[in-house]
């Protein structure tokens, strides 16, 4: 019975642990590069013609 205790409890502790890894490794952030003559338009999640004069 007391080895069943110990195992619940480690395993009660261990699982948040796990969790929060897992939840770690998804959030990455993206960086985007446009080409030399354009920049990145957030609204439309694209790359247009930077507009020189």
């Amino acid at each position: 019975m007391r080895m069943k205790t110990l195992l619940a409890a480690f395993v009660l502790m261990a699982v948040p642990g796990f969790a929060y890894a897992d939840c770690s490794f998804g959030s990455h952030e993206v960086t985007m590069s446009c080409a030399d003559d354009a920049t990145w338009d957030a609204d439309a999640q694209t790359c247009v013609p930077t507009a020189t004069s």
